[in-house]
C-alpha cells in the first residue's frame, strides 16, 4: 500500500527539521524492526502524524523563508523553485556564440532620401502618391515657373547684346566708316594749314587756331582707330561682358529646370509632405524616397568576435515574420574604432563593454523585409 502524499510530505519535512520521533507509537519503526510493517513491507498509514501549518512555518522560518500555505503547498513551491532554477541554468548555458557561429541582433534600416525643392513656387502638379515605385530621374512634382521664364527671356536678350558687341570689337569698323574717318582727317588737316597761314598774316585769332588744331587731333585718332581696329583690352572687355550675360542666363535656366523635381534614386515613395496648390519654398521637403530593394543592418560585436568577421563575408539573417527563411547578408563595413554599446542596442555581454559596429547589406528583391523590424544575424566562424 502506497503512502498518501500528505503523509510523505510530512515525513520528508519532519525528517529534515524535527529529528524527534513523530509516530503514533512510543517506539519508532527503525527500532521495532519489522513488527510495525504490514504484509506489503510498508509502514501502515496510521503511524504517520500529519504535519501542521505551525510545524511547516517553524521549519521554513529556520531557513529565512515564509510559509504561504499548507504542507503540500510548501512542497509545490519548492518544486517550482527547482524547475525555475533548471530553466535558468538551461537558458544561461545556451550561448549562441559557441565558437562556430556568432549571433547578434539589430534593426533593419532602409536608405532614405528626402527630396526637397531647390526653388520656391506654387505646386502645379504632384505626380506620385505614397507607395508608388519610382525610377531614378522620374518627375515627382512640378512647380509654377512663369516668373522664372520671363527672367530667362530677359537674360537671353542680354546675352545676344553682349555677343554683338564682342563681334563688333573683333571685326572692327566697316570700310565705309574707315573712308569717312579718312575724309574727316584730310579735311581737318587742310583747315589747320589754312588757319596757320591766316594766323601768320594776323587774319585769325589765337583761339581759332587752337580750335583747328583740336579738330585735327580728334580726326587723326579716329582715322587711326578705324584702320587698326579695336585694342586687345577692348576685345577682352567685350568677351567678359558676354560671359557674364551667359552666366546670368544659365543660372535662371537652371532655376526653371529645378521647377521639375526629379527622383534622385530609384525607390518607393514612403512620405508626401505637400499637396497640389500649396506654396513650396526653397529647401522645403516634397517627398521621402526609400530604397526597399536593399536594406542595411548594423550589429555590435565585442572585440573578441571581431577577428572572425571579414569585409565581404556572408551572414544569415532571420526575422520573426519568417522564422524558417534565411536572408543573405554581406558585411560592407566594420568600425575601425571601439565604442560603448548604444543604449537602444542589446547584446549578450555587459552594456559597458566596448563593442565594434558591423554593417551588413541585405538584399530584399521581393520586399519581404521592412525597415524598423528587428532581425537576428548569424556569422559562421572561419567562413
Amino acid at each position: 500500500m502506497n503512502k498518501p502524499r500528505l503523509a510523505v510530505e510530512s515525513e520528508v519535512i519532519e525528517q529534515r527539521n524535527h529529528p524527534r520521533p513523530r509516530f503514533a507509537g512510543s517506539t519508532p519503526p527503525c527500532q521495532e524492526g519489522e513488527k510495525n510493517k504490514d504484509r506489503t513491507g510498508h509502514f501502515p498509514k496510521e503511524i504517520f502524524v500529519p504535519l501542521t501549518k505551525g510545524d511547516a512555518a517553524r521549519s521554513l522560518s529556520r531557513r529565512g523563508l515564509r510559509f504561504l500555505g499548507s504542507a503540500s503547498e510548501y512542497v509545490f513551491q519548492a518544486e517550482c523553485r527547482f524547475l525555475f532554477l533548471l530553466v535558468f541554468i538551461g537558458i544561461s548555458g545556451c550561448n549562441n556564440n559557441d565558437g562556430t557561429t556568432i549571433t547578434e541582433s539589430g534593426t533593419l534600416e532602409a536608405t532614405e532620401v528626402t527630396v526637397s525643392a531647390q526653388v520656391g513656387g506654387t505646386v502645379k502638379q504632384m505626380r506620385v502618391d505614397e507607395g508608388a515605385a519610382v525610377s531614378e530621374g522620374d518627375t515627382l512634382a512640378v512647380l509654377d515657373a512663369t516668373d522664372l521664364v520671363l527672367q530667362l527671356r530677359q537674360a537671353e536678350a542680354g546675352v545676344a547684346m553682349a555677343e554683338a558687341q564682342l563681334k563688333l570689337a573683333l571685326e572692327g569698323m566697316r570700310k565705309e566708316d574707315v573712308a569717312q574717318a579718312e575724309a574727316n582727317f584730310n579735311n581737318a588737316q587742310s583747315d589747320l594749314r589754312r588757319m596757320e597761314e591766316l594766323f601768320t598774316a594776323q587774319g585769325v585769332s589765337q583761339k581759332q587756331l587752337e580750335d583747328a588744331r583740336t579738330r585735327f587731333t580728334v580726326a587723326q585718332q579716329m582715322y587711326e582707330k578705324a584702320k587698326t581696329g579695336s585694342r586687345q583690352e577692348e576685345i577682352a572687355l567685350a568677351r567678359s561682358s558676354r560671359h557674364q550675360a551667359s552666366a546670368v542666363a544659365a543660372a535662371i535656366r537652371k532655376k526653371v529646370s529645378d521647377c521639375y523635381i526629379l527622383a534622385p534614386i530609384a525607390g518607393t515613395v514612403t512620405k508626401r509632405y505637400i499637396e497640389r496648390g500649396e506654396l513650396a519654398g526653397p529647401s522645403m521637403a516634397i517627398v521621402k524616397l526609400s530604397n526597399l530593394q536593399e536594406m542595411t543592418l548594423t550589429v555590435y560585436l565585442p572585440q573578441a568576435d571581431i577577428p572572425n568577421i571579414q569585409l565581404g563575408g556572408n551572414a544569415q539573417i532571420r526575422i520573426d515574420a519568417f522564422p524558417e527563411r534565411n536572408f543573405d547578408g554581406t558585411v560592407v563595413f566594420i568600425s575601425p574604432t571601439a565604442e560603448f554599446t548604444p543604449k537602444n542596442i542589446q547584446t549578450r555581454d555587459e552594456r559597458t563593454k566596448l563593442v565594434f559596429g558591423v554593417k551588413l547589406r541585405v538584399a530584399n528583391p521581393d520586399g519581404s523585409l521592412k525597415a524598423g523590424i528587428p532581425a537576428d544575424v548569424t556569422f559562421t566562424v572561419g567562413q
